[in-house]
């Protein structure tokens, strides 16, 4: 699930939803004297295969899914309906990721069980490849996140369990090799919204972690193991509180698979 990007020419707040009957579910958030609700606006059946991730565009006019029998798909968002616009053989195996680059959003990034790592242009059909590394990560890629604030700064998060840094101006490996093992599958990251390289991951059976990329260094700056499940997901408040000093925190949400908890928390450390 995923909102539409801030500042996208839509509406309403839009709420996306990969299923895994294959469908592509569009919701947007509704107000109302009795408060906010989710109204389904759209139901794309995109494939027979399962709907494992989705991203926007910056626009919020298409969305990219990446499907368990290694295909990817790009639908049309439009006020009143959808289309499948394109959709391409991508991977071997599971596409775990499939996301826009917001920097220059005719590219297209994948990750599959298959351990590689490509990119696409969509201004062909169907898409042609732009660039694949299938050496870098020694397991499957589970998620990809662009730099909020660089725009040639790229991660990428694996089972390997590590998160990698890479500089899509020399895409064919990490940012000299850069990359850090968190001691559990990078399943998914997030970048704070405001401070530079601060990346919070869900690392499966490790828990979560906050890491700091500054330059060639990535370091650990804070850890997380609350969950006694498996670390699932994980997001950054977009704002921040005052503590009892006046320090400047941040607050983080994340959630664990099996027990299915969301758990709400501050760290303990002074990382903004």
């Amino acid at each position: 699930m995923k909102w539409n990007p801030v500042g996208a020419n839509a509406t309403h707040p839009l709420l996306a939803q990969a299923d895994a009957d294959g469908f592509l579910r569009v919701h947007h958030l509704k107000n109302s004297i009795n408060g906010d609700a989710l109204k389904e606006v759209h139901n794309q059946k995109v494939s027979s295969s399962m709907c494992l991730c989705l991203d926007w565009n910056p626009s919020a006019t298409s969305i990219s899914t990446g499907l368990s029998d290694g295909s990817v798909s790009i639908i049309s968002i439009e006020e009143t309906k959808t289309s499948v616009l394109q959709e391409w053989k991508a991977h071997d195996f599971e596409v775990w990721a499939a996301s826009f680059d917001p920097d220059q959003p005719h590219l297209v990034y994948t990750g599959s069980d298959d351990c590689k790592f490509k990119g696409w242009d969509l201004r062909t059909s169907p898409s042609e490849i732009a660039f694949q590394n299938s050496k870098a990560h020694q397991m499957g890629v589970c998620c990809i996140a662009k730099s909020p604030h660089d725009p040639n700064t790229l991660f990428t998060g694996s089972y390997d369990e590590s998160l990698r840094v890479w500089d899509v101006r020399s895409i064919s490996r990490p940012v000299n090799e850069t990359s850090i093992n968190l001691g559990g599958g990078v399943w998914r990251i997030k970048n704070h919204s405001v401070v530079p390289g601060l990346i919070l991951a869900a690392c499966m059976h490790n828990g979560f972690t906050i890491v700091k990329v500054d330059g060639n260094e990535v370091k650990v700056v804070e850890t997380y193991n609350k969950h006694d499940s498996l670390a699932y997901g994980a997001d950054w408040y977009r704002g921040s509180i005052r503590d009892p000093d006046n320090k400047e925190k941040t607050i983080v949400a994340t959630c664990s698979f099996y027990d299915k908890l969301l758990r709400v928390w501050v760290p303990e450390n002074d990382i903004i």
